[in-house]
């Protein structure tokens, strides 16, 4: 885990969301400070990818503040504000008519830094794909694992200080998930930057995150580091997750 720095980098303040009459979000607030890797879990419709999504204003809230580095969203132009946040789909979103490099180029490209090729070929290493071997194949040419990689590269190419991660080894197979927590894990280690992680899968979160944020039906039930998340589970469907995760205290 990386080490913790005392300022606030990204914060929901009392933030509501709807949907016709779906409350997607309720009245949240929550803080991701500087270097933090925050997970966001919960069952389906808990609001874990709208709440994400109000980070980098994908999603507009109804009520509240969100803040990203001390300023409030809304008062910051949409395109820039996503061009300095990193930002990986679940299912990557590559563009398939463009090759590897391209696609890991965009945002340095679209802001006109003519680093554009060497950034991209940089990330690519980052992300465990060497450039020479990987950067003009076609996303189609790549395996479901490699094409995450990509994804992650191409989050990361412009260099941003915040990543946003919506449920990105969700449709991995058990290995090549597992190799890919292990690269993140030794992405944040060597290169610290604060970090939204969105998972299904609380023993993924434990391993990921410094804290681990319980959401259910739009609410936060409990936001803790994973330790103190599994020995004092702080409602009974938080320790219903922890159950069936095989994670509460004194679980094998």
């Amino acid at each position: 885990m990386s080490e913790l720095h005392g300022s606030t980098t990204l914060r929901a303040d009392r933030v509501t969301k709807r949907y016709d009459t779906a409350i997607a979000l309720d009245d949240v607030t929550i803080d991701v400070r500087a270097g933090e890797c925050l997970a966001l879990v919960g069952e389906s419709g808990a609001g874990k990818t709208t709440l994400l999504r109000c980070f980098n204003r994908l999603v507009e809230p109804d009520a509240g503040s969100v803040h990203v580095r001390g300023v409030d969203v809304r008062r910051v132009d949409p395109v820039q504000l996503r061009r300095g946040i990193g930002y990986v789909q679940q299912d990557g979103g590559l563009l398939p008519h463009w090759r590897v490099r391209r696609n890991v180029a965009l945002v340095p490209w679209l802001g006109r830094d003519p680093r554009a090729g060497r950034l991209a070929d940089a990330a690519l290493e980052r992300a465990g794909l060497p450039a020479a071997v990987f950067a003009q194949r076609w996303p189609a040419e790549l395996s479901g694992g490699q094409r995450q990689r990509v994804a992650i590269a191409r989050a990361l190419a412009a260099e941003p200080d915040i990543l946003l991660l919506d449920e990105p080894f969700g449709a991995l197979d058990a290995i090549t998930r597992a190799d890919l927590n292990e690269q993140f894990l030794a992405l944040r280690g060597a290169h610290p930057i604060t970090a939204i992680l969105v998972t299904h899968d609380l023993r993924e979160a434990f391993l990921l995150a410094d804290r681990v944020a319980v959401m259910r039906s739009g609410r936060l039930e409990q936001v803790d580091p994973p330790d103190r998340l599994r020995a004092a589970p702080a409602t009974p469907y938080v320790g219903r997750l922890l159950e069936r995760a095989r994670l509460a205290s004194g679980a094998p």
